[in-house]
This record gives C-alpha cells, structure tokens and sequence, in this order.
C-alpha cells in the first residue's frame, strides 16, 4: 500500500499568485482603456509589456531556482509584484501605470518560474499543477465578480494581484532556502529529451498567443459586440472560469485513461471551435456559451501540457522553459487581438485564431504520442479543504 500523498499547498499558492495576472487580463486591458487616456490599442500593449517582462523571468531565472534558492527567489516575484502591480494600482500617470505594469510582471514570472520548478520535481506533477490552475481559476472568478461592484477606475485589478501576492507569502517559509543539489552536478546536467522539449517551446508561443488575443479582447466583445453590462460580462466570465474548474476537476478524475495526445490534440480543435463562437456572439446566449466552453476546455488542455512539460525533466527546466513560452504568445496575445479586431473585426480575428490552433495542433499531438510511451502521473484532484491534508503534512 503507498503512503498518502500530501498536497504542496506552497507551491499551489505560488502558482496560484504568478499566473493571476493572465487571467485578469480582460478587467486588467478593459479598464485602462476605460478609465485611462490609452487608446483600446494602448491598453492591449500595456497588457502584452506586462506578460513579456513574466515570459522574460521565466527565461532568465529557468536554470537559476535551484543556485539561488527557491525560498528567496520566490520572496524576491512576491515582492516585485506587490511593488509593481501596487504602483500600478495607486497612480494614474500612464508612464507610472507602465512601470508598475512591467516590474510586476518581472514578479509574477519569477513566482511562476519557483513554482514550475518545485512542481516538477513533485511525484505527481500534473496533479499540483492542476491544483494550482484550481486555486487561479477559483480567485479570477472571485475577482470578476467582485470588481464590477467596487467601483470605477482601473485600479482595482492591478491591486487584487498585488494583495494576492502578499496573501501568499507567508507560504514562502516552507520552501527550501536551497536546494541539496551539488554545484557540479547543477552546472552539468543535460536538457533531457532534447527533441520534444524544443518542439513544445517552439508551438507554445502560438498556442498561447490564440488563447490570449481573444481572452485580452473577451471584455470589449461582451460590451460592445453582443452589448452587455460591465457586471454581466464578469459573471459570464466568473461562470467560465468555474467550468474551469470543473474541467481540470474531470480531467483529475480521468487521469491517465485520456493519455496525453487526445486532451492536447482533440482538446485544442474543440478550443478553436469555441474561438470561433465567442468571437462572432452578438447576444448574451452565444458569448456566454462561447466563453463558458472555452474556459472548460482551456485548463484541461493547459493542465497536460504543464504536465507534459515537466515530465520530459525532472528538474524543471523544460517545465518552465514551455511555460515562459506560454507567457511570450501570451504577451502578444493582448496586441494581436486588439490590432486584428481593429482592422478585420472581432469574427475575422474569431476565425484567423481558431485556423492557427487548428495548425498547431498537430506538432502538439505529435509530441505527446511519442511522450506517452513514457508513463504519465496519476492525477487525482482531492475535493477537500486544505486543512486535513496541512494536517496530514505536518
């Protein structure tokens, strides 16, 4: 019989705090075009500089977690991001706002890059890393439907990532102050699957760029294109990001019955389809269901690529060389579909998104066939409170 595994609560919260800023992006871009003088344009640029200073963290810091300690490298993310995203939040100067837009997101990258190399040496790192897009997905929607009702101003979500990243680092007192890895042995150890990991590095940015050139316009389609109230588009969005978090609940339960090819694969044909959809919604009816289907499919499909991706190392690099990936295509996913949707409209830009994933889906499911002769990690997401498994851990 094996021992009961413990649930990595930190590095669920350190996950949870480096990937909030992606998933705030609608709130975040739609209120500085709202309430700052920055075109709709502008306000996608701000968002993509924001994740670029994150995916540029990631590749920097990639093979430096373990040399410099994940305890002070990840207490060093908290505090930029709370300086950055704080800044941000409290001045009004578009410059300040800018700033504070790209330190924070130096931050966030730096927690993510800790968390994403912690997770991988996790025996079960498909499971942590489905719990922490549980723990993300569950304050986004928190914050969508709080937000609308606190006021105006674009403040208001910079200052929910912030908080966020002081919430969690009391956490940061049960990581490592270092790793016990011998420095030899750090400097000289080879990328493993070589191949494989380079192909994920290279789609990742298309992949995410898709996602994220919808999810940076998803708020000005709701208002302007199907016309809806500010509170009605983040309650769609609350409600998505809870399909969410019943997807990656459904595909912890699946587990490695699905393998790995046919979520990756079939699950990012079915995401294109629901581009498609969200981007031509002219009511609440089809925006709604295009966002809410989306928002299902998009965690689970993420949740075994992350898992993918750190299966290939154990150490992590692979795992948060893909993830920085992710975050380069999600910088540029704000800017591509601000300019797509300017000059083509929203259901042109609905349409050259979902044929990109459709291309890319290929390589994607190439790579996981060949990595699935590998076995993959049982994922079983536990529907408790934290407080028996702290316990269990303690």
């Amino acid at each position: 019989m094996s021992a009961p595994r413990t649930t990595p609560w930190p590095l669920v919260a350190l996950f949870t705090a480096g990937y909030l800023a992606p998933y705030l992006l609608p709130t975040l871009v739609g209120r500085l075009d709202a309430h700052l003088p920055v075109s709709a344009t502008q306000a996608g640029a701000i968002g993509s500089a924001l994740l670029l200073s994150s995916a540029t963290a990631g590749f920097l810091l990639a093979s430096l977690v373990e040399r410099a300690g994940p305890r002070r490298l990840a207490r060093a993310g908290l505090l930029l991001a709370v300086i950055g995203y704080g800044t941000a939040a409290l001045l009004h100067a578009v410059p300040a706002v800018v700033a504070g837009a790209v330190v924070g997101g130096f931050g966030s990258g730096t927690v993510t890059a800790v968390a994403a190399t912690r997770i991988a040496a996790e025996r079960d790192p498909h499971r942590a890393s489905a719990l922490g897009l549980l723990g993300v997905s569950a304050l986004a929607g928190a914050v969508y439907l709080t937000v609308p009702h606190l006021g105006p101003g674009h403040g208001l979500p910079p200052a929910a990532i912030a908080l966020t990243a002081l919430a969690v680092w009391p956490f940061t007192g049960r990581l490592p102050a270092a790793a016990a890895v011998p420095h030899a042995r750090r400097e000289r150890a080879p990328l493993p699957h070589l191949g494989a990991g380079l192909v994920l590095v290279a789609v990742m940015p298309f992949w995410s760029l898709a996602q994220n050139a919808l999810w940076g316009v998803s708020g000005r389609i709701g208002l302007t294109q199907a016309r809806l109230t500010e509170a009605t588009v983040g309650a769609v969005f609350a409600v998505a990001l809870g399909a969410g978090l019943l997807g990656v609940l459904g595909a912890g339960a699946l587990g490695p019955r699905l393998g790995r090819a046919l979520p990756v694969g079939a699950g990012t044909v079915l995401i294109a389809g629901c581009v498609v959809v969200s981007a031509s919604a002219t009511g609440l009816p089809a925006f709604a269901g295009g966002e809410i289907a989306w928002n299902a499919c998009y965690p689970i499909v993420l949740s075994y690529l992350i898992g993918l991706a750190a299966s290939l190392d154990p150490r992590g690099r692979w795992a948060v060389f893909v993830g920085s990936a992710s975050s380069l295509g999600t910088a540029a996913g704000p800017l591509t579909g601000s300019l797509l949707s300017a000059r083509a409209g929203f259901p042109a830009m609905g349409a050259i998104l979902a044929a990109g994933l459709l291309l890319i889906a290929v390589p994607m499911t190439a790579v996981a066939l060949r990595a699935g002769r590998r076995p993959l990690p049982v994922v079983e997401i536990p529907v408790e409170s934290p407080a028996p498994q702290t316990a269990k851990a303690a």
